[in-house]
């Protein structure tokens, strides 16, 4: 099975952090994870490290709703670094949300890649690091 080099998970629920870190320890998904409790200390971490690719995420799980920066205010930020990015990154926006509203802004920012719905089953997670979806 293929494995992702860094996989980064933006959400404030550390219930849900410590299921996606088990989940892909136990099915040996990623070489290493990182997490943050809001987009601000992710886009702080991006903006320190945009010159090492090493330490830049190859797939990021962003939620929505979170304190301080949320998903969509991360993506703002994001979208303008972007191009200081030195590789590409799969974003997934994930949230327990099923506002249409939420849905139709997430689909419309071209760097993301899909809107999914919380809880990610391990199986779908997989597909998803892998790039099998």
């Amino acid at each position: 099975m293929k494995t992702t080099n860094l996989l980064c998970v933006i959400d404030d629920d550390d219930i849900y952090k410590y299921a996606v870190k088990r989940a892909v320890k136990v099915n040996k998904l990623t070489n290493k994870i990182i997490t943050f409790s809001n987009g601000e200390e992710a886009l702080e971490f991006f903006i320190e490290n945009l010159n090492k690719n090493e330490n830049i995420p190859d797939v990021i799980f962003l939620d929505i709703n979170m304190p301080i920066m949320d998903g969509f205010e991360f993506m703002e930020e994001y979208i303008k670094l972007k191009p200081s990015v030195g590789k590409k990154i799969t974003i997934y926006m994930v949230s327990s949300s099923i506002d249409e509203a939420d849905v139709k802004r997430a689909k419309n920012i071209s760097a993301i890649s899909d809107y999914l719905l919380k809880p990610i089953m391990p199986k779908e997670l997989a597909n998803l690091i892998n790039g099998t979806k």
